[in-house]
């Protein structure tokens, strides 16, 4: 397996409870797809975004340092994609 680092933005109109669900869901689809989340980041937090998203001008910045396979990032993007809480979610290679 490959190491990834994801950055993903939820909606700042969240409460605290509802966010840490959603990290702790997303983090989630990544270990029942057999991936390790190795490190989570969320000391960027809310910001100020430089353009709207979806009516929204703050978003709470989280990165996750994760080891996936194909088929994982796969099921990730998909769910992803679907959920109205995240605002956008980018994956990378992670060289370290």
């Amino acid at each position: 397996m490959r190491k990834y680092e994801i950055m993903y933005i939820l909606r700042a109109d969240l409460e605290e409870a509802a966010r840490k669900e959603q990290m702790e869901k997303l983090a989630g689809i990544i270990t029942s797809n057999g991936g390790k989340v190795e490190k989570t980041d969320e000391s960027m937090g809310l910001r100020e975004l430089a353009y709207q998203i979806n009516g929204q001008s703050k978003g709470y910045y989280v990165v996750l340092e994760a080891s996936m396979d194909n088929a994982c990032i796969n099921e990730f993007n998909r769910l992803v994609r679907i959920d109205a809480s995240v605002l956008r979610h980018l994956i990378t290679v992670a060289h370290k």
